[in-house]
């Protein structure tokens, strides 16, 4: 059986809701899902025994720590402890694996363009879609708010391995609505309301993947109702990227498993 390990730490209700559906997820699968939660934030030398423990352990085919991680933990070189092979999110330089949710974000985006709406052909498969992305991009002005490494970098990074240009841009830049109002695709993730109806020009597709809360509430960088009228898409927050961004981490565990035989 395939096995993935997800390592928590902290007890944030987001954080843990987040697990919950990748486990949920893993079950109608039938795959194993393996939850290390550490409550209480562990020094960085136990962090990393324990990533090398899970590491080097023959049945576990995957592991994901959960982000973002509490500051003292919080680098990218954790990754740097997992085998390429069992990194399933892409976040190493040299992984067979394309970030899930770059995958997802670039799934909606095939959805919006491509005719077909069969699950089967709207699947990315990067390799072979390069020059697909390429050609259907080649027009549109695309703009990626963030770059956190949740969000922004593993979108940035997937862009870029699907040809398409775009102008990454984060709270330093200067001026950021002249931008929004050029933009044909506005790819958000950021985790705080920064887009409005009057910085964006009319048909714009709106991709989010930031979180916030408002009221109890999940929302995204924008105002769903307020974006409607102007926007040609929208993606919705709860649900969008995210229940897609989980398929494509089973997707990478399986293929990571096939790769262990």
């Amino acid at each position: 059986k395939i096995k993935l390990s997800a390592i928590l730490v902290g007890n944030s209700p987001d954080q843990l809701s987040y697990v919950k559906i990748k486990a949920k997820t893993a079950k109608k699968l039938g795959i194993i899902f393996e939850l290390t939660h550490l409550k209480s934030v562990p020094s960085f030398e136990k962090f990393m025994h324990l990533i090398k423990e899970k590491s080097q352990d023959p049945d576990i085919n995957g592991i994901i720590i959960q982000q973002p991680l509490p500051a003292q933990l919080s680098t990218a070189s954790i990754y740097e402890y997992i085998p390429t092979v069992k990194e399933i999110e892409g976040h190493k330089n040299k992984s067979p694996f394309y970030p899930p949710l770059g995958l997802a974000v670039l799934t909606l985006l095939k959805s919006i363009y491509e005719k077909s709406k069969k699950a089967d052909d709207l699947m990315v498969h990067l390799d072979k879609e390069k020059g697909y992305y390429k050609k259907l991009f080649r027009s549109k002005r695309v703009v990626l708010v963030g770059r956190g490494i949740t969000g922004g970098q593993p979108i940035g990074k997937t862009l870029t391995e699907a040809r398409i240009n775009f102008i990454n841009i984060n709270s330093q830049t200067s001026e950021p609505n002249t931008y929004y109002k050029e933009a044909d695709v506005i790819i958000s993730a950021v985790g705080s309301k920064i887009i409005t109806p009057d910085v964006l020009k009319p048909e714009v597709i709106l991709i989010n993947v930031g979180l916030r809360r408002e009221n109890g509430k999940l929302k995204g960088d924008y105002e769903e109702k307020e974006i409607r009228k102007i926007a040609s898409f929208y993606s919705p927050t709860p649900g969008g990227v995210g229940p897609i961004d989980v398929l494509y981490l089973y997707k990478n565990l399986i293929e990571a498993a096939k790769l262990q035989k």
